[in-house]
């Protein structure tokens, strides 16, 4: 099969939306681009009406996340740290959240990329927010690549909006919702090896369920 190759499990949308040709759902949504740039941006781009955020083309970098309303508040992740705000998905962490996210890598075929969602937990002393607290990253890893063809998105809700980690040490990763008071200063941490765009989407009234534990 051609497009992106990207691990998800299928999730069944509600009746009344329809997958497009592109395999997304219909509807309103909120877009968001990451840009792979071969150098680096001087500009400012703090601007919030943008829908892009420029990363390095070869490279790591992080988005700081934030609840609120859909916007990026810095679309810069050549300089340091991107920020980006999203409403909280799963408020009380059932598993089904009330907006998704959907996924494809576009632009020239090649390149591959990884997105990763981590935020701060407690360390050896269990007790968070004190000195020697860790990073914590999910288990549940987003691998994608721009194969050719036509590219098609797919749900990647249970990469984006939740962190699977096994914070209790009982051998299980456990589900935990972005903005989940168990952790603290979420963010999403891009590995990127040649992708030149990637296209993010964000369906409000479109749920996603996913598994409890990884």
């Amino acid at each position: 099969m051609s497009g992106s190759v990207i691990v998800f499990s299928m999730i069944v949308l509600p009746l009344m939306m329809f997958a497009t040709g592109n395999g997304a759902p219909s509807g309103s949504h909120y877009n968001l681009n990451l840009i792979g740039v071969p150098k680096g941006k001087t500009a400012d781009l703090t601007d919030s009406n943008g829908h892009r955020i420029f990363v390095p083309l070869s490279g790591n970098c992080r988005i700081n996340l934030s609840e609120g309303d859909f916007q990026v508040l810095d679309g810069n992740c050549t300089d340091g740290p991107a920020a980006f705000q999203l409403p909280n998905p799963d408020p009380e962490n059932t598993g089904t959240s009330w907006y998704s996210v959907w996924a494809r890598a576009v632009g020239t075929p090649g390149g591959t990329g990884n997105l990763n969602t981590c935020a701060m937990g407690p360390g050896p002393d269990d007790i968070l927010g004190n000195a020697d607290d860790e990073e914590v990253c999910s288990v549940a890893v987003l691998n994608l690549e721009r194969t050719k063809g036509k590219q098609t998105f797919g749900d990647v809700s249970k990469y984006l909006l939740y962190i699977y980690a096994d914070l209790d040490g009982d051998g299980t990763a456990e589900r935990y919702n972005i903005f989940n008071d168990a952790l603290y200063g979420y963010l999403w941490d891009y590995d990127n090896n040649g992708l030149k765009v990637v296209q993010l989407r964000f369906y409000p009234g479109v749920p996603s369920t996913v598994p409890a534990a990884w």
